[in-house]
Formats: structure tokens, C-alpha cells, sequence
């Protein structure tokens, strides 16, 4: 049997402070050519997601400690749903292909993510061309704009 305890997701959490991206992994999945993708990860407050895209799957969310802000846009970057995942809602799914980013919002943030495999890094064509790549200037300053963007909003520029 699997299973994450609550010191998991305490040590875990603790993991994603120190790393340098302010994210740490725990796979379910036994090897990354698994069909279905599953795992925690821990996301703290400052790690930057690009707004991205998986064609070929569905991708479901819950949080397991803390909330994170879930965005969808269009593929002009306009919002068309948020979601404060672990307040407004406890688990979602979004169709294959639909533009989303997350932001974490607490310390100690830890979601649940499952999709069809086996893993696919993010291609080029599926990283939004109008937000900042990770390490570029201007994540900072997009992850402002993710806390306060609503359903509408959109032009987002650097």
C-alpha cells in the first residue's frame, strides 16, 4: 500500500523550501513511462509555473495541505476560470489541452496531480509564448498578476 502520512507532507514541504525552485516531488508512479502519472507535489509560496498546456491529457488537481490559486486562460493569455483549490473547491479536472498555471498561496503546500503518462516534459509549443520562461525576468511580477487576475482578465505584459 501507498501512502503519504502527515509528516510526509511536513518533510516534503520542508524539501521544497530548501530547493532552489521551491518545489519538491514524491511520485506514486513507479517509473516515469507509467499510463497514469501520480504525485505530490510540494509547492512553496514563490515557485513560479508557467501558464502551460497538455494536449494529450486531462489533468486532475486536489490539494493535500494549503491552497493554491488554479488559473485557466485562452490562448491569448485572457482568464477564463480560477479556483482557490483547498478553499473554493477540493478537486478539479481540467480537459486536455486547457492553458493553466498555479500559484501556491501558504507555506507548507502540498497538491495532488494525476494524469495520463507516461511523463512528457513541457514542449515549447505548449508553454504560453506571452508569459515568461522559469528564470526570465518578469515571473515575479506575472505571479502578481495571477493573485489578482479574475475571469476576463487578460493582456498581461512584461
Amino acid at each position: 500500500m501507498k501512502q503519504i502520512t502527515f509528516s510526509d507532507l511536513q518533510q516534503q514541504s520542508e524539501q521544497a523550501a530548501h530547493s532552489p525552485r521551491l518545489r519538491a516531488h514524491r511520485n506514486f508512479h513507479p517509473e516515469l513511462s507509467d499510463p497514469v502519472q501520480r504525485l505530490a507535489i510540494a509547492m512553496e509560496p514563490g515557485t513560479y509555473v508557467r501558464p502551460h498546456r497538455h494536449p494529450h491529457t486531462f489533468e486532475l488537481l486536489t490539494s493535500l495541505s494549503g491552497r493554491f490559486l488554479v488559473l485557466n486562460f485562452d490562448e491569448h493569455g485572457n482568464v477564463t476560470h480560477r479556483v482557490v483549490l483547498g478553499e473554493d473547491c477540493k478537486v478539479l479536472e481540467m480537459d486536455a489541452g486547457t492553458w493553466h498555471a498555479v500559484l501556491s498561496l501558504d507555506n507548507g503546500g502540498v497538491i495532488f496531480e494525476v494524469k495520463h503518462g507516461s511523463y512528457q516534459p513541457i514542449a515549447e509549443q505548449d508553454a504560453a509564448p506571452w508569459a515568461p520562461a522559469e528564470g526570465e525576468p518578469g515571473t515575479a511580477k506575472l505571479m502578481k498578476w495571477y493573485a489578482l487576475a479574475q475571469v476576463g482578465d487578460g493582456g498581461f505584459t512584461l
